[in-house]
Order: C-alpha cells, then structure tokens, then sequence
C-alpha cells in the first residue's frame, strides 16, 4: 500500500467514531481531506452532524462536501475532533503545524474530551524531532523571536510559498524549528511560548489519548489508547 492508500484507511475508520447529533471538529492536511470526502458520502445517507473546521482549506472542502459548519459562537464543547499529525511519540505527544494551521487546530482541539489522531505508521516515532516544529509567531520582529528560539538548541527557518513569506490563516509567520531530537515536549513547549512574540507551538501535549494508525503489513488500522 502507499501512503495515500494509508492515509484513506484510516480517514475512513475514523468517520466511524462520528454519530448522529455530533458537533465535530475538522482537522487539517492530507489525511483529513479524505476523512472529509468519507463524512460527505454519511451526510448524504443521512447522518446530522456539523463541524467546526480548522482552517481556511478545511472549511473550502467541508461545504464542497456539504458538510453543515458552525463555529464558537454558537459551540463552547466539541464532541470529537479528529486531526492528523506531523509525528505522534510513544507518550502520545504530538508534533503538527505542516500544514499551517496549528494555532487554530490547538484551540479545537482543546474543545473537547475526545481528540482523535490519525496517521499512517510513517508518522509513528519513538522521540519527536525528526519532523522540523512549526512555531507560529507574530510578524513584527520575528527576527528576535527566530534568534531567541535558537537559543533553545534549534535552527529556525521562515516558513515561504510560492507567493513568498508563508502567512497561516491569522497573518502570522511560521518558523520551521529543526532540533533534531526532542527529548522533553513538554518543557520545551513552555520555553517557547514564553518568547515574546511566540503565538503557538506545535507541539501538543497531552491532548490526546487515542490514535489510530494505519499500517501497510497488515493493511489494517490499529487503535492505541493511552
């Protein structure tokens, strides 16, 4: 299987876990585009849910697939939230922002009791660090904030696109944190986010305790809870 087939796998058992009623939450990337496809195909059997998304280009493919959408002025809980992830370590902490939206996906997430990760085995690590951290910082010297994020033990590069400087949906910048290895998530998340000018980590701690992942020797998804 590659890793798109991987991918549809385990969007497609995730939807599972989705019920009648659910306000849901909608994550961002790849994975996610096919769980959206899959949750399109159940609303039009019948099933009544709505979503909040967590993005610009979530919410683009949620009502191409006329999926219902509402947002927290009208929600304070959220009864899942499916997302993928960038890397997910054996503690269950993750690394996301590849796409760009981590600030918006941490909020969502935070929203509910039940935060679902899907992945594909690639993105199962021992210790995270492989994949390069995404720190979402404010425009206005971000220079300073790269310099003092350095000193942390990481080299920092400004996310760019095609259009030039990459900006995530709330006019920030995105600093792509090479550390190699993160031994300690949950420390280094705290020294980051009290830099001046640091908006958002990607690294979420302890926000979730079930993941699924989809696996190639087998062709089967395993569910791990932690």
């Amino acid at each position: 299987m590659n890793q798109d087939d991987l991918k549809k796998r385990v969007a497609y058992e995730a939807i599972n876990y989705i019920k009648d009623g659910m306000v849901v939450g909608l994550g961002t990337g790849s994975t996610m585009y096919y769980a959206i496809q899959s949750l399109g195909e159940r609303i039009k059997e019948g099933l009544n849910i709505k979503g909040i998304p967590t993005s610009e280009k979530t919410a683009e493919w949620a009502r191409s697939n006329n999926i219902p959408l509402t947002d927290f002025s009208e929600v304070n809980h959220l009864d899942l939230v499916i997302d993928g992830a960038d890397e997910v370590d054996e503690n269950f902490q993750l690394i996301k922002g590849g796409g760009g939206a981590l600030l918006r996906e941490k909020i969502v997430a935070n929203a509910t009791d039940q935060f679902i990760v899907i992945i594909d085995e690639s993105k199962y690590v021992q210790i995270l660090g492989e994949f390069k951290l995404p720190v979402e910082v404010v425009p206005f010297g971000w220079e300073v904030t790269a310099r003092e994020i350095e000193a942390l033990g990481c080299n920092a590069t400004l996310r760019m696109d095609n259009n030039g400087i990459f900006l995530t949906d709330n006019d920030h910048y995105i600093l792509d944190c090479d550390f190699k290895v993160i031994n300690n998530p949950e420390k280094l998340n705290q020294d980051l986010i009290s830099i001046v000018g640091v908006v958002e980590t990607g690294l979420f701690i302890n926000m979730t305790r079930k993941v699924l992942i989809s696996y190639s020797n087998s062709g089967k998804v395993i569910e791990m809870n932690n």
